[in-house]
């Protein structure tokens, strides 16, 4: 019985140690299938994310899904705590619960002084230090310590890596909100190449897909060390990290495909890189069987006739398109490269994958300061033919 939990302790201590070790410290993808952390979104994840689509209501739906990330982050820094309270506690009732407790008296169950082996081993991982229960034996005096000690650093950790995850989740965030007045919310690659059919659009476009290459990297190594981070939604519910992405990869694919001009060789880097980041956040959930189908049987994101749709939506901005036949096939190919991660991850985590045309909307702030702005223009252009026509017509005059 007492070697049984000593093993039972050892598992629970060393558990919980390697998993906060690569959760919070290991800069580098987490490794292992029976991982505490990865245990624990399986548990947690899949039956929030199967019953949450059942709600009625889109705005809820999207709130609940977005109290996830941090509502788990708290559960998680709970479960550590709780299975090292029992891993301790083990570890005294091997010693033979060597305490003198004025509740608990001498020659009680097992199950009245195991209590009492959770309650100091609760008190000594906080750090509490009541001091109403004595240990009678040294060797449980210097686990004591030992506890306390890895109470102080449980408490570091904490403090330590909920801010590292909220900067991560901020940067991460400035460029999504910033994407909303070039591509749309949500995002589409049409949009995008529209809003830049402006003259010197093309270095603003390659400038934008630079920013976006470092944002991927920077993506790649936050979230592939800190996975909790992909399950945190955006603030606005018809935006999220992973639709802006697909959104910069679906662009980078136009531009590398069908479009010519000089963004094409920085829309290569970005593709490279975005595309790295995709693949590789696919693997730290495991999901390389439902990419697979995917692949075989996913659905088509850009069907001939949305294909068709998208050279009309661009022929009217001074972007050329290829007028090669074989450039609908060469955007398939390049497509079938990233869509099936996507939409494994899309499945996944239960965020939605951007169109590559806009759906018309009510209400667009980017379309009611253009129009705004338009009007202005219309109305500068009509009073400077009228100043020049009147000053033409006292020329007139004069002579």
């Amino acid at each position: 019985m007492h070697l049984a939990a000593l093993l039972a302790g050892i598992v629970c201590c060393l558990s919980v140690a390697l998993d906060a070790f690569q959760t919070t410290i290991l800069p580098r993808r987490p490794t292992g299938r029976f991982r505490i952390t990865r245990l624990f979104y399986l548990a947690t994840w899949n039956p929030w994310s199967a019953m949450v689509p059942h709600v009625r209501g889109k705005r809820l739906r999207e709130q609940l899904f977005s109290i996830y990330g941090p509502i788990s982050l708290l559960l998680l820094l709970i479960v550590w705590a709780i299975l090292l309270v029992v891993g301790f506690a083990l570890f005294f009732y091997a010693m033979g619960s060597p305490f003198s407790d004025t509740l608990v008296a001498p020659g009680t169950a097992l199950l009245g002084r195991f209590a009492t082996d959770l309650y100091v081993s609760g008190t000594t991982l906080f750090t509490l230090g009541l001091g109403d229960v004595v240990p009678r034996a040294l060797p449980a005096r210097a686990l004591i310590i030992f506890e306390s000690g890895v109470g102080l650093g449980f408490v570091a950790l904490v403090i330590g890596y909920v801010p590292v995850l909220y900067q991560a989740f901020s940067r991460r965030e400035v460029s999504i909100a910033l994407l909303d007045a070039r591509a749309g919310s949500p995002p589409t690659a049409t949009e995008l190449l529209r809003r830049h059919g402006f003259e010197g659009g093309h270095e603003a476009l390659s400038k934008l897909l630079s920013e976006w290459e470092r944002w991927s990297a920077e993506i790649l190594e936050s979230h592939i060390s800190y996975p909790i981070l992909c399950y945190y939604r955006s603030q606005h519910d018809n935006q999220s990290w992973l639709a802006a992405l697909v959104a910069i990869l679906d662009t980078c694919a136009l531009l590398i495909s069908i479009v010519e001009g000089t963004p094409a060789r920085q829309a290569q880097l970005t593709f490279a890189m975005a595309r790295h980041a995709l693949i590789d956040l696919g693997h730290v959930f495991h999901l390389e069987q439902a990419e697979a189908w995917h692949l075989q049987n996913g659905q088509d994101r850009l069907p001939p006739e949305e294909f068709a749709r998208l050279c009309e939506a661009l022929g009217d901005i001074s972007i050329r398109i290829c007028g090669d036949p074989a450039s609908a096939q060469r955007l398939h190919t390049i497509r079938a490269l990233y869509e099936s991660h996507a939409q494994a991850l899309s499945e996944y985590l239960r965020m939605s994958l951007p169109t590559w045309i806009p759906e018309p909307r009510a209400k667009d702030q980017w379309r009611t300061i253009s129009r705004l702005r338009s009007e202005a223009e219309a109305v500068l252009h009509a009073s400077h033919i009228s100043t020049h026509a009147t000053i033409h017509h006292d020329d007139e005059h004069l002579h």
